[in-house]
C-alpha cells in the first residue's frame, strides 16, 4: 500500500509539475548518460534566486561518483534526474570524466558548499530557509549558525524525522503539514543519497514555488559535528580518504570496493568514446 502511494506522489508530481523552462542555463552535458547542469556554483544560486523571484520552484540534485555509479546499475533512479531543475556536479571525477569527454564543466558544484553560498544569497533577498533531516538536533544547530553567519535569513523552521519515517503515512503527512505552515523559500534535506530525492519527490507538490535541495551530510558539517576536509583535499578529489578516515565502517566498501573500480572503468569508457568520437 505504501510502495502504491509513493508511485502515485511520483505520478501526480510528473503530471502536475512540468519542466521549467531554462532560458538562464546552457545545455546540458550528459556524463554515462546522466545529465549535468555546467554551470558554476554562483550561476546555480543565481538561477534559484531568480527562479524564486518569479514565483517558481525547483529541485537541484548534486550528484557524485557514488550516485552516477547507482544511476548506472539502478534504472529506476534514473527518471528523478530528468525532472530536477538542476542537476549540479558534486565530485572532481565527475569533472576529470567529463574533460576527457570534451563536454567540460566549469567547476564543481557541491552540496556542502552551496548550503552557504544559496544561504549568504538568500538571507540578501530576504528569503526563509527549512532544514529537514540529519541527525537528531543538527538541523536545528545548521540553522542557528546559518542565519548566525547571514543577518537577514529566515529560520522557517527543522525537523528530524524518525528513523523509518518515509514507511509511516502520519510522520509523512506530519512533514508536509509542517512545511506547508511554515512556507519555507528553500528546503535543505540532509538523508543521504536516494533517501532525500525520494522524499522531495514526494513532498515537493506541495510547496510549488518553494526550491528544495538533497545535501546528504551537510548539516553536520555546519554545526561541527563532523569535520569537513581542507578545501586543497576537495580541490583535488581526495575528500573520500578525509570522511573515509573518520567513518571507515561505514565507508570503506562505498569508496574502495565499489567506487574507485567504478571510476576507472567511467574513465576507461569515456577515453573509448572520445576516440571513437
Amino acid at each position: 500500500m505504501r510502495g502504491s502511494l509513493l508511485m502515485n506522489d511520483v505520478n501526480i508530481l510528473a503530471q502536475n509539475i512540468p519542466a521549467q523552462s531554462r532560458p538562464a542555463l546552457p545545455p546540458r552535458v550528459r556524463l554515462m548518460g546522466m545529465p549535468i547542469d555546467p554551470v558554476t556554483n554562483a550561476q546555480a544560486v543565481d538561477h534559484v534566486l531568480q527562479s524564486l523571484a518569479a514565483g517558481r520552484g525547483g529541485w537541484a540534485i548534486t550528484p557524485n561518483l557514488d550516485q552516477l555509479r547507482r544511476y548506472s546499475l539502478q534504472p529506476e533512479l534514473r527518471g528523478m534526474y530528468e525532472r530536477a531543475e538542476l542537476i549540479l556536479a558534486d565530485g572532481m571525477p565527475l569533472l576529470w570524466a567529463a574533460q576527457v569527454q570534451r563536454t567540460p564543466l566549469p567547476e564543481r558544484v557541491a552540496g556542502s558548499e552551496l548550503i552557504y553560498t544559496l544561504s549568504e544569497g538568500a538571507a540578501k533577498a530576504g528569503r526563509s530557509i527549512y532544514l529537514l533531516g540529519g541527525n537528531e538536533g543538527t538541523a536545528e544547530q545548521a540553522s542557528g549558525k546559518l542565519c548566525e553567519m547571514y543577518p537577514g535569513l529566515k529560520a522557517a523552521g527543522w525537523r528530524c524525522p524518525p528513523v523509518g519515517f518515509e514507511k509511516s503515512d502520519t510522520e509523512m503527512a506530519a512533514i508536509v503539514a509542517d512545511l506547508v505552515q511554515a512556507q519555507p523559500d528553500i528546503v535543505y534535506v540532509g538523508l543521504g543519497f536516494p533517501k532525500q530525492e525520494r522524499l522531495i519527490e514526494r513532498i515537493r507538490r506541495h510547496l510549488p514555488t518553494s526550491w528544495f535541495l538533497g545535501i546528504g551530510i551537510s548539516f553536520s558539517f555546519v554545526c561541527g559535528e563532523v569535520s569537513q576536509a581542507p578545501r586543497w583535499m576537495r580541490k583535488v578529489g581526495m575528500e573520500w580518504v578525509h570522511r573515509m578516515v573518520q567513518e571507515p565502517r561505514r565507508l570503506f566498501r562505498r569508496y574502495v570496493i565499489e567506487d574507485i573500480p567504478f571510476a576507472i572503468r567511467m574513465m576507461a569508457n569515456v577515453t573509448e568514446m572520445r576516440r571513437k568520437g
